[in-house]
């Protein structure tokens, strides 16, 4: 018989299963359970993007892409980044198309790491970056940032992680779980900073199409700060196209010549259908964008009152769809609170320790889920809090 805790590789079996998806995976055995844990849009993609789609259906003509991508996808991504940042990436050799934005910092850590180098993981953040790090080989060295800088990083930070092995800084921003985001005047410290080493950037910009009250800067558009960036983004988040998995790299020239061939014998291409319908999707909906944008904007006011209102102080985000309330008023931790809130009231969120130990003492909310769903989650969140607040006395 097989020992099969001999057979699998000790790597893997160190690497702890997603915090987010431990929660969903429960709240899908439930019955009557709002959930509010996974970012996906509530909204269909829209129908331009569709009938794109349909249309290559019809044709019958449905086959193996380039190994980078469709050229008409390139050049509109390419397009798409010189009109919102001013920077001209080529699309035959800076752009390459992925299987959403997962694979696209997958396949960007694994071509630059080598066994034993560091890369700094801004925290809060999304839960894949350490493991895709440690997976590629190298060290994961956490940066908190904290609710006194509206989370955002500062050089103070991360300048004292530094070591000769330090490869690469990842920057989350707009960031989830906590959407904060990064000014010019934020970014100019730390693009002086790196400018006098060889550290590079990878910075994940997904949420890039959904902020509030300003517009996002990229950290590409600061001077000599492309060369040294990977620049990743995708369509799940501001297009509604979570299913349709796609994301892309963008880079210099001699980075997307050796993370292509990880691509290309990984993966090979991305879905021929999504990406025709992806070129539609960056030329035609700025206008579809923006609505749900201000949507998002009306439940997040919604969920900061809310929570502030209900003792819970709540960070206002600028950027993403998530708030991140701090629970540590009610003395229990991050993964006891969203456990019992689970079981007790049917609410599914996320603690935040998921998101690095920074993020301990705090959970997340998305809302990309109707009002009516948040508002009933807030009357239920309410009653538990009373509950907790009745067993103290």
């Amino acid at each position: 018989m097989i020992d099969y805790d001999k057979v699998l590789s000790n790597k893997i079996k160190n690497i702890k299963p997603s915090g987010i998806r431990k929660f969903f995976d429960i709240a899908g055995t439930m019955e009557n359970v709002i959930s509010l844990g996974v970012g996906e849009p509530d909204f269909s993609t829209p129908w331009v993007i569709r009938k794109a789609a349909i249309q290559v259906l019809e044709r019958k003509h449905i086959v193996y892409g380039p190994n980078k991508g469709i050229e008409p996808l390139r050049n509109a991504i390419s397009r798409r980044i010189k009109k919102k940042h001013g920077i001209e990436y080529h699309p035959q050799d800076e752009i390459i198309v992925t299987v959403g934005g997962s694979e696209a910092i997958d396949i960007a850590l694994r071509g630059l790491i080598d066994p034993g180098d560091e890369v700094l993981v801004v925290e809060p953040c999304f839960v894949c970056y350490a493991p895709l790090v440690e997976l590629a080989g190298g060290v994961p060295v956490s940066v908190p940032t904290r609710i006194e800088n509206n989370f955002k990083l500062t050089v103070e930070d991360f300048s004292d992680k530094v070591t000769d092995r330090t490869k690469l800084i990842i920057l989350p921003f707009p960031n989830n779980p906590t959407g904060a985001v990064m000014t010019r005047e934020d970014l100019e410290p730390i693009a002086e900073f790196l400018r006098d080493t060889n550290i590079m950037v990878l910075s994940d910009e997904i949420y890039s199409e959904l902020t509030y009250g300003r517009k996002h800067f990229s950290i590409i558009e600061l001077e000599d700060m492309a060369e040294r960036t990977i620049y990743v983004n995708g369509f799940s988040k501001a297009y509604a196209m979570t299913g349709w998995r796609l994301g892309y790299v963008a880079a210099p020239a001699p980075i997307i010549s050796q993370i292509s061939k990880i691509h290309q014998y990984g993966i090979m291409c991305s879905p021929y259908i999504s990406q025709n319908a992806a070129v539609e999707a960056l030329d035609s909906c700025d206008s579809e964008i923006a609505k749900m944008a201000e949507e998002y904007n009306i439940r997040r006011k919604f969920l900061v009152t809310e929570f502030n209102r209900l003792g819970l102080s709540c960070f206002n985000p600028e950027g993403a769809f998530y708030v991140f309330p701090c629970i540590k008023s009610t003395g229990l931790t991050s993964e006891e609170f969203c456990e019992r809130l689970l079981y007790e009231e049917k609410v599914a969120a996320v603690p935040g320790s998921a998101f690095g130990e920074s993020g301990e003492g705090y959970m997340r909310i998305s809302y990309a889920y109707s009002l009516k769903h948040l508002m009933e989650a807030m009357k239920r969140i309410e009653k538990f809090l009373e509950k907790l607040e009745a067993e103290k006395k």
